[in-house]
């Protein structure tokens, strides 16, 4: 299968092309046609095994409709370093077509992530713990999210973020995109995805494959 065949937006292909991209790791292949059409996805993939592209494309792809600069889609990762990874990723393509992403974690200014959401952002890439600080500072508003990713959800868990997921869940609007991925599946995890997705795909492969 190549990449040409999940017929995304010309700047969107334009950018996967530039990414060197051609053809798609089997959580991509698998992933992407569900999240496409916004669907849930339940996705068990280590590092190394091209996640972000398979949850990262399709939000851009459907961002692109929409009124833009507000939160509409907002992904959780349990580390500053994963979510800078993940901006990383996404903002070349987010220049391409005219978004804006922000990311959100502990250790630098509150204010200026604040300023950065209140200039208008479409998608916020977040650590639970700081998300929840400009919330109850009323710096961002959850309340049009429209697609919402876990990323190592059981890294998460480990790192004791599990109380704070369930206050964010609890502040977005309950029809909305899931997407769920985790190396492994703990009790916990399994009861999250049983919780919040809604028919998901089920997606497993190893952690073998590039493109992360």
């Amino acid at each position: 299968m190549l990449f040409s065949q999940f017929q995304f937006h010309p700047k969107i292909a334009a950018g996967i092309k530039a990414c060197g991209f051609t053809e798609p790791t089997p959580i991509q292949e698998q992933a992407i046609p569900h999240a496409l059409i916004g669907g849930d996805v339940m996705g068990l993939a280590q590092t190394g095994t091209g996640k972000t592209a398979a949850f990262a494309l399709p939000i851009l792809e459907r961002l692109m409709q929409g009124r833009r600069g507000r939160p509409r889609s907002l992904i959780l990762a349990p580390t500053r370093e994963l979510a800078e990874q993940t901006f990383e990723f996404m903002q070349p393509f987010c220049r391409k077509i005219g978004l804006r992403a922000v990311t959100v974690y502990g250790g630098v200014s509150k204010p200026a992530q604040a300023s950065k959401i209140r200039s208008g952002v479409d998608i916020v890439v977040a650590c639970p713990g700081r998300l929840l600080d400009l919330v109850n500072d009323r710096s961002v508003d959850l309340s049009q999210v429209q697609s919402l990713v876990l990323d190592e959800g059981d890294r998460m868990l480990d790192m004791g973020f599990m109380p704070d997921i369930r206050r964010i869940l609890a502040l977005l609007p309950t029809k909305r995109q899931n997407m769920l991925f985790s190396a492994t599946m703990p009790a916990d995890i399994r009861h999250l995805a049983e919780e919040i997705l809604q028919d998901p795909a089920w997606v497993q492969v190893d952690h073998e494959q590039p493109l992360d």
